[in-house]
């Protein structure tokens, strides 16, 4: 263990940095540069989210199952749903506004076995992070195909996709590379890009068309391409195309992987988690209302051989030219949200392998010098979620395959450590927290959780073949059978959860009486910490 970091004082002040302070309480050295003000936390998140990219790559898994239906009104019961559980995430990254996160505070949360619960929190969160990554990058790369396919007359095929999908990964990664203060920057311009591309898509799309879909069947009608004809049918369609809202709604978790590069953390992080999610949500409703009521032939957008509906409707919506600049601001929003989730799955992967727990982790939790980036961790998610996209190249269902396994992986993550948080009645809330509507909002967030783990492991298809079959039960269950051997084999044996650092510089009381708000690197329960805000604090 180094030695213990000493608080840092900003000139001009009488009182240490306090997040550099809480920061060490937790146990930790800063070694990330803060560089992050509030609203670039709350962009890498709402970057990730995309509702250019996600809700416009995904648009034709729920145009094939439950079709305007699940698209409009399914985009704002999930919403909804899906702020819940944001709303219990933020409250317990105000207490621990580290760079783990999920797992980091399922140790801390814990009342036993601390450390199985940081490890298997930390592999779905691992799993996550990658296939999330996966799926926006193939994503990007279908959209970016479909715009030079409309540009330069070149034809789709799953090879040219998975090479365009290769280049932009790759670009991510060397953007990462970089340093923090570009990510920032870009960060900072995809939110406006965003915020801005979707005005001017939804304002073109309600001028140009000389003609619109029936306002009643763009909230009301259902579709059902999915094959299924047996009785209920168009319900299960309807649920299984909410995949299509919960899949972009991920990543928000971002903002807490930023924590260590953000001023004032334990404000601003969970801030940035719940308005990230409450924007795109305002926002890509009227994305998709606009995308919707533009539609005229349903079938063959459906179909199109540009391989995503909505460039399709773009073009026939108003005319090639307009077209083709509403799809450009797509792709390079898409290019974007890869970017940030790059950024994201290296913080959580560095953290994790500074807890030892990814193989080589010696290796992936160094800090390039120079950058202030974990430049080995960037380039291990780089591999790791090329590895998830190559089915694609004869596997029909892959893409949808890699969402179910991101929303899977992500959520059993998120809601981990709100389960352990309603499990412990002595939670201190930080500064930023939820008060009385704590309990039924954690509760509701849980049981959300549990019924979309079952919903998006279901075929999606039919008949079901190799081609068709969805293989997110599979992914799934060999990620978790993996850890689960390995934490049997060895793991349990000298994963201990989250390492200390540093010692903690504040006043410490008696050392016989534990405190489960912060785990100590033995996984039994560590030395309280300062509180960084009294429960009666700020509001979430």
């Amino acid at each position: 263990m180094s030695a213990p970091a000493q608080p840092t004082r900003t000139p001009g002040t009488a009182e240490p940095d306090s997040d550099e302070q809480r920061l060490a309480q937790l146990g930790y050295q800063q070694e990330l540069r803060r560089k992050l003000s509030g609203f670039s936390n709350f962009a890498v998140s709402f970057s990730i989210i995309s509702i250019l990219a996600g809700a416009i790559t995904s648009y034709g898994i729920a145009m094939t199952a439950g079709g305007p239906l699940a698209i409009t009104l399914g985009w704002l019961f999930v919403g909804g749903m899906v702020t819940l559980v944001a709303l219990a995430m933020a409250e317990i990254c105000s207490v621990y506004p580290t760079a783990g996160a999920l797992y980091w505070w399922a140790a801390a949360l814990a009342k036993r076995n601390k450390a199985a619960w940081a490890w298997f929190v930390g592999w779905f969160n691992f799993l996550g992070e990658v296939a999330v990554t996966a799926a926006i990058d193939f994503g990007a790369a279908i959209t970016t195909s479909a715009f030079l396919s409309l540009t330069f007359d070149l034809e789709v095929t799953p090879e040219r996709t998975f090479v365009v999908f290769l280049v932009i990964i790759v670009a991510h990664g060397l953007l990462n590379t970089f340093g923090v203060n570009l990510v920032r920057l870009l960060s900072d311009v995809s939110a406006w890009w965003h915020l801005v591309g979707v005005a001017i898509i939804v304002g073109v799309l309600a001028v140009v068309p000389d003609q619109h879909k029936p306002i009643s069947e763009v909230f009301f009608e259902v579709r059902n391409a999915t094959g299924f004809d047996f009785s209920g049918a168009a319900v299960y369609a309807v649920l299984i195309g909410l995949l299509m809202a919960q899949y972009t709604y991920t990543g928000y978790d971002a903002s807490a992987h930023v924590a260590e590069e953000t001023h004032d953390a334990s404000r601003a992080a969970p801030r940035g988690i719940v308005m990230s999610v409450v924007v795109s949500v305002v926002a890509g409703f009227f994305l998709l209302v606009a995308i919707t009521w533009s539609i005229r032939d349903y079938d063959a957008q459906r179909q199109t051989e540009l391989g995503l509906p909505p460039a399709q409707i773009f073009i026939d919506a108003t005319g090639h030219t307009t077209g083709t600049f509403l799809l450009f601001i797509c792709v390079v929003a898409q290019f974007f949200c890869g970017m940030a989730s790059v950024t994201a799955n290296s913080r959580m992967a560095y953290a994790f392998s500074r807890d030892g727990a990814l193989p080589g982790s010696a290796i992936w939790r160094k800090v390039n010098p120079r950058t202030g980036t974990p430049t080995n961790s960037i380039w291990l998610c780089v591999a790791c979620s090329t590895l998830l996209v190559l089915p694609s190249l004869w596997n029909t269902t892959a893409y949808l395959a890699a969402t179910s396994i991101a929303v899977i992986g992500l959520y059993i993550a998120y809601v981990g450590p709100v389960f352990l948080r309603r499990r412990s009645p002595d939670f201190q809330p930080g500064p930023w927290n939820l008060g009385r509507w704590s309990p039924l909002v954690g509760w509701l967030a849980i049981g959300w959780v549990a019924v979309i783990c079952v919903l998006f492991v279901l075929p999606t298809t039919s008949p079901i073949t190799a081609s068709t079959f969805n293989y997110t039960i599979v992914a799934v269950a060999v990620v978790l059978g993996a850890a689960w051997l390995w934490w049997l084999l060895g793991a349990r044996r000298w994963f201990t959860g989250p390492r200390q650092n540093v010692i903690p510089t504040v006043p410490q009381p008696d050392p016989e009486v534990p405190d489960p708000q912060v785990p100590d690197p033995a996984g039994s329960a560590g030395s309280p910490p300062e509180r960084a805000g009294a429960a009666d604090g700020e509001r979430g």
